[in-house]
């Protein structure tokens, strides 16, 4: 694969979900069997590359005409697991939330509001013939949502050093099976429901349950920060364990120790303030 380029963004963050093939229908199961066997697979930065790609032409491109029949491809005990991209329907769902992200002003000089209204309509239409449609990955940009380090364990965490400035870049991801990914979110909804107010992190973890029943049981879960690597120091990186910090304050939590609960918190809220501080840097 090539190198990463350093005009690649966005600052990004993912929750991807790996089935196992015999979780996939007929003719689809084939095509990801085929689809295995190759001997390269396309990165997180070539989905990117593509989808900058169709937003040059004017009018941009905003989804995809046609769905990606591209996935990441991981082996796990032996059996082999596939989480499709499904660039078509994560475009239709991040346009929808972009009103949520950016002013109308804004939003009408990067995508007009005829471009979206025809994307909107699309979307419609295909949600009728495709009702129970998920995407196997969900996306977070300048952060790692809290409620995703509820899903894995420090000991999940793997850190790729890197190979220096002109060389492969960092990496930090978690893997978990997806029983203990549900699980730690059963448990971890029970304590914060029993311990605090209904609110954000409650209503976000609620959410990613909900999404993670709808897959095999025999799953994998992997969190992976994605480009968020390119804005956090290595020093900062290496030395991030928000996995470990979650799991702290809810243990602490559910044993009624609201000092110990507030100062990983704390830790938590430091770590990643000066990630979202850069986002307005310029």
């Amino acid at each position: 694969m090539p190198k990463v380029s350093s005009v690649i963004v966005p600052y990004a963050s993912y929750l991807r979900v790996y089935e196992p093939l015999a979780a996939f229908p007929e003719p689809e199961r084939g095509h990801w069997a085929r689809y295995a066997r190759r001997p390269e697979h396309p990165s997180y930065q070539d989905e990117l590359r593509r989808s900058l790609a169709d937003l040059l032409p004017t009018p941009p491109i905003p989804v995809p005409v046609h769905e990606s029949g591209d996935a990441f491809v991981v082996e796990v005990d032996g059996v082999l697991c596939v989480c499709p991209w499904r660039t078509r329907l994560r475009g239709w769902q991040a346009l929808g939330e972009l009103g949520e992200e950016l002013p109308e002003s804004v939003l009408d000089a990067v995508l007009p509001s005829l471009v979206r209204r025809q994307a909107a309509l699309d979307y419609e239409r295909w949600l009728e013939r495709n009702p129970d449609a998920r995407p196997w990955i969900r996306t977070s940009t300048w952060q790692v949502p809290l409620n995703w380090f509820v899903l894995v364990s420090d000991e999940e965490r793997l850190y790729e050093k890197g190979a220096g400035p002109d060389g492969a870049a960092p990496g930090l991801r978690y893997r978990t099976p997806m029983v203990q990914a549900r699980r730690r979110t059963a448990r971890a909804l029970k304590t914060l429901k029993d311990t605090i107010e209904d609110g954000p992190l409650i209503d976000g973890l609620l959410d990613v349950g909900r999404w993670l029943e709808e897959f095999h049981p025999r799953s994998l879960v992997e969190l992976d920060y994605g480009g968020l690597v390119h804005v956090v120091p290595a020093g900062e990186l290496e030395g991030d364990h928000s996995a470990a910090d979650v799991h702290e304050g809810i243990d602490a939590l559910r044993t009624g120790d609201g000092a110990a609960a507030g100062e990983a918190y704390g830790r938590l809220v430091e770590r990643w303030r000066s990630v979202r501080d850069r986002r307005s840097a310029n």
